[in-house]
């Protein structure tokens, strides 16, 4: 009998539906030279890392392991060093006689397999698992501590002298690291620092919601927050005022951005240190989950050469991550863009960005001033939060600049009233829009553990009621990709509101709300509660999820 030929990883994953010709030639293209061809497709969100695991089983015949919940030999975790663990993605699991069983994300690295196995002198069993489970195994098994007990004996009192020196060995400077170290393995957007009355609780935001991540002793409390402080270059001898910092990190090779804001409450400080990846941030338009009809809608407004275009939602929806990939898609060598923001969070090639310093006079009204004397083409104010600034951007907008910038309101036709109310003339707003988007960010569901279901009797109704068909409804059963959530990433839900002729001359014409309401639902806009709906029937998201951002 012949032998049969291996297929390549490619085209295994083509004969096995989880990707198209296409998606594979893209793939192929766009790799990096050093790149491998799995790591671009989960890159390009083809197939999820379990997905190719599953695939390399197959092809190599190396069986796959969940790491979630294993029971590790801890008595063998001293035969593979911590750092190496980190730097090739291993971890010892049990011995058997002879053989040492490793799990490795490359099981092909024979490099490393040879490695360990002269170090340890034991045959290697290897076996498959994710990057994200081994890396989230190695910051448990060796760098949780219990620093409790150190942090008694060393911190008597409080020697703040000893942390300002970046002692690797020191138990503080330890668990500060193991904290980012772990928010940025886990994808966490902010780190909380909760003190309560007889403990610390350190909580992770991880795709918009909080999670406790460990609870530590009332005794660490002044200890960690001076090292935080001292870390974002914040007065630590000031504990009665808000402050405001940054520190700037490398965690797996990646640069850092941590944002610091503490707050005193009536236990002492509650610091909040948003983590900023700046690798994670997609700056293309397509990738932030526009429907196709909003996504031109929304190019239309930002190409016309003036005019001023605003985002809308609540903190925390996204708006900065559109307004960035906007700026990018606008970004020329012809083109002058000048943006003022507070804070500046991510940098952007060939944009002149402000950063807001009210300690010195420099506020969004006049540092706008300031830049309509730059010659600038486009101009991105981060948000307009009062009349002067109101009244300057839509004048800028009207000069003949296209303006960006971000508006706290709850939907898209509000903000025509909110700038109303902030005393712009009626006939400056309804020259200058361009149009509004109102965004929310929702959880997607984890493609690793989604499983069809009937609709409920509700979600039925619901459809109905906006003359959509009743799709089987998807749901996440809960797997160790995402932690038993069932949720696994985010995407964004979007209102486009364009304003055409027909509009602009309701809103010169004083029409209420709901007026201009009806014409844009005559002219197809849809609401966010309806593009919420619309990522339901497309298996992306739950109905619980859409009522949980929008209103019906």
């Amino acid at each position: 009998m012949a032998k049969q030929t291996k297929l390549r990883l490619g085209e295994l994953l083509v004969q096995e539906e989880l990707i198209t010709n296409e998606q594979l030639e893209d793939a192929l293209e766009n790799k990096s030279p050093k790149q491998k061809l799995g790591d671009r497709l989960i890159q390009s969100g083809y197939i999820t890392e379990l997905q190719l695991v599953e695939v390399l089983q197959q092809q190599l015949d190396i069986p796959q392991v969940r790491l979630y919940n294993y029971p590790f030999d801890h008595s063998i975790l001293n035969l593979v060093p911590k750092n190496y663990a980190r730097e090739n993605l291993v971890i010892p699991l049990k011995r058997e006689k002879n053989k040492l069983h490793i799990a490795l994300a490359d099981p092909l690295d024979y490099f490393v397999i040879n490695d360990l196995r002269l170090s340890t002198g034991f045959a290697i069993e290897p076996v498959i698992a994710t990057k994200d489970e081994i890396k989230q195994s190695i910051l448990k098994l060796y760098e949780r501590e219990d620093f409790t007990e150190e942090f008694e004996d060393q911190y008597q009192e409080d020697h703040v002298q000893d942390l300002t020196i970046e002692e690797e060995a020191s138990p503080v400077v330890k668990l500060m690291n193991q904290m980012i170290h772990q928010a940025v393995v886990e994808k966490a957007s902010d780190i909380h620092v909760d003190p309560q009355e007889d403990r610390v609780v350190i909580r992770f935001r991880v795709d918009g919601t909080l999670k406790t991540d460990q609870s530590l002793a009332k005794s660490v409390q002044s200890s960690l927050t001076t090292r935080i402080k001292i870390m974002a270059g914040l007065d630590i001898t000031e504990q009665r005022v808000p402050q405001d910092g940054r520190i700037k990190r490398k965690v797996e090779g990646r640069d850092i951005d941590l944002r610091v804001s503490t707050l005193p409450t009536i236990f002492g400080e509650k610091i909040v240190i948003r983590v900023l990846d700046i690798m994670s941030v997609s700056n293309h338009l397509e990738e932030l989950g526009f429907e196709e009809k909003n996504l031109n809608s929304f190019i239309k407004m930002i190409e016309q050469p003036y005019g001023i275009v605003l985002l809308t939602g609540p903190t925390g929806s996204g708006k900065t991550s559109t307004m960035y990939a906007a700026l990018t898609r606008l970004n020329k060598e012809e083109t002058n863009i000048i943006t003022v923001e507070d804070p500046v969070e991510y940098q952007l090639d060939g944009v002149n960005q402000i950063q807001v310093n009210s300690k010195v006079g420099l506020t969004f009204a006049s540092g706008l001033r300031s830049i309509l004397r730059q010659d600038p083409d486009i101009i991105m104010v981060g948000e307009i939060r009062d009349n002067d600034t109101a009244n300057m951007a839509v004048r800028a907008s009207i000069t003949g600049h296209l303006v960006l910038s971000t508006l706290h309101t709850n939907d898209s036709i509000g903000a025509i009233s909110r700038l109303l109310n902030m005393d712009v003339e009626m006939f400056l707003v309804g020259s200058s829009l361009n149009g509004i988007v109102a965004q929310r960010l929702v959880r997607r569901i984890c493609r690793d553990c989604a499983i069809e279901m009937e609709p409920t009797v509700r979600e039925q109704e619901i459809f109905n009621k906006y003359h959509m068909d009743t799709p089987k409804i998807m749901r996440g059963r809960g797997c160790p990709t995402c932690n038993m959530t069932g949720y696994r990433g985010r995407t964004a839900i979007h209102e486009v509101l364009y304003i055409d002729d027909n509009i602009r001359e309701a809103v010169l014409n004083n029409k209420s709300s709901v007026e201009i309401e009806k014409i844009a639902v005559e002219k197809g806009f849809t609401y966010l509660f309806e593009d919420g709906l619309r990522k339901v029937q497309q298996g992306i998201t739950t109905t619980e999820e859409i009522f949980r951002v929008a209103a019906e």
